[in-house]
């Protein structure tokens, strides 16, 4: 009687106060944080903490605030994040299993489906990612073809710098073309020239991906996917790019299609071809035209993006640290000489330029953030409990600026990497391309790639900044950790 006589009362204005009353008791309820979860900010009813950024400069200060795991609310899901080496390691080395699968990221899904090899979890992932190392291996390693490609690749690039004839240029997308071409080559049989505007437009539309991806306004598509794919926006971009990229693909599978001779597999998309015959019977392994498409994308982007942004910085630090510069020309010149090209054979006896390389992985920072994981059992780490589904990031960085376990992290110094005697000293902590089950398939090749380029471009080149233009050692915050844009000199030696 008494609620009867209170709801005849109420006027519009009190009706939406009591909506709005009981969706908050309903948010405060649902989202009521569990038992012995990792700690992290207050978070606002609805929204939680969708204003704090996910950059690894805004996590860090939340690292020393509530220690190495930590967690966020971004809108109802909580986010879990790990920093530092030994935790790091503990969750991905030591906890092999626990923390191996992928969650949904609204942002990405609307491509790559849950399919291909970087997105995918479970017997499908298990089934993509082994074809991938084998096959890599086959049109690659298992004939030495794929240093050879490299190789080839070098002289193109060398070639290109030097007909700018010393004058000032941007070199990203040459860069980028030549690091491309040798995925391309295993991938789809054939390199594409730096003149080709078709996949120059391919690879722009990849980097405006990858950093729009890292904006806080394309982040807010994973808090409300239904709501923001309505909306104009940066993540409207993004899509429209990946279409066009897969797009591209497709293309290039039809193509493969049409001339497939299945007694003669000339690249992975023929030996993946050949594959779906032989699983027909076996579906949940995924291998279908749609997953081939993502798989491609996969080993385009991973083959592309992080060993092309390393050299960029290689080249930004070069011209900021000369001295550097000069060092690992001298090794170059006493070791090699001028006579012939560089190869892989010759890394141990270049430790100084070796050590060069490596710190401008750990110093440049490519992926700060690795790619996030997902529990995949209910875990126990740092003393909090991870219930199963739970989404689980390794803040890379803090491994690689872990101040327990470098002299000087924040400075770039090759020493890092050198003994004593100036012989190369490998380093637990530098884990550039993540660890355990779901490190960076094409870290091979990416090791090959950026001592094969960074040694023959220092051989044949002094690089320069171009007067009033020395590149900024602070980077561009996308997805990856990329340099600003940057005109330069190349100097043939």
């Amino acid at each position: 009687m008494i609620f009867q006589t209170l709801f005849d009362q109420m006027d519009f204005t009190g009706w939406l106060l009591l909506v709005f009353l009981l969706l908050l008791l309903i948010d405060v309820v649902k989202n009521r944080r569990p038992p012995n979860f990792p700690p992290g900010p207050w978070a606002a009813p609805f929204l939680g903490n969708i204003f704090t950024g996910l950059d690894f400069k805004s996590l860090q200060k939340l690292t020393q605030k509530y220690g190495s795991v930590f967690s966020v609310r971004k809108g109802s899901e909580r986010l879990v994040f790990i920093s530092g080496y030994k935790m790091v390691k503990e969750a991905l080395v030591n906890q092999l299993d626990s923390f191996v699968d992928r969650p949904i990221i609204p942002l990405f899904h609307v491509i790559f489906k849950g399919l291909g090899i970087g997105l995918s979890s479970g017997y499908l992932w298990k089934k993509q990612r082994k074809f991938a190392s084998t096959h890599l291996r086959y049109f690659g390693e298992g004939q030495k073809s794929l240093e050879k490609y490299i190789e080839v690749e070098c002289n193109f690039l060398s070639e290109a710098f030097k007909e700018e004839q010393g004058r000032p240029f941007n070199p990203h997308y040459t860069l980028t073309n030549a690091v491309s071409n040798i995925v391309c080559s295993v991938v789809f049989g054939h390199r594409f020239e730096y003149s080709d505007p078709s996949y120059r437009r391919i690879l722009e539309l990849d980097n405006e991906a990858v950093v729009l991806a890292g904006s806080l306004r394309t982040q807010l598509y994973d808090v409300f996917p239904g709501l923001m794919k309505h909306l104009p926006g940066p993540h409207q971009t993004v899509h429209a790019n990946y279409r066009q990229i897969v797009a591209f693909l497709r293309k290039e599978i039809e193509k493969h299609q049409e001339e497939w001779n299945p007694e003669d597999p000339r690249d992975y998309i023929d030996a993946y071809l050949a594959e779906m015959e032989k699983k027909k019977e076996d579906p949940q392994a995924g291998f279908n035209t749609d997953t081939l498409l993502i798989c491609i994308l996969d080993l385009i982007e991973a083959g592309t993006e992080s060993a092309a942004t390393t050299l960029r910085w290689a080249l930004v630090f070069m011209m900021n640290y000369p001295e550097i510069q000069e060092k690992v020309q001298a090794e170059i010149d006493r070791v090699i000489g001028q006579s012939r090209q560089p190869t892989m054979a010759d890394r141990p006896n270049l430790p100084y330029t070796d050590a060069v390389i490596h710190e401008t992985q750990r110093y440049g920072n490519i992926v700060p953030m690795g790619f996030p994981k997902m529990a995949s059992k209910d875990s126990t780490l740092g003393g909090f409990f991870i219930p199963k589904g739970t989404i689980v990031t390794t803040i890379l960085a803090s491994v690689l600026y872990d101040k327990k376990e470098w002299e000087t992290p924040d400075v770039f110094n090759p020493g890092h990497f050198l003994d004593s005697e100036g012989k190369f000293l490998r380093n637990e902590a530098f884990l550039p391309f993540s660890a355990g089950k779901r490190f960076c398939v094409g870290e091979h090749l990416a090791k090959m790639e950026l001592f094969l380029f960074f040694t023959t471009l220092l051989q044949r080149f002094t690089f320069t900044p171009v007067p009033g233009e020395m590149p900024s050692l602070e980077g561009v915050m996308g997805f990856t950790y990329s340099p600003e844009e940057f005109r330069m000199l190349a100097i043939p030696r």
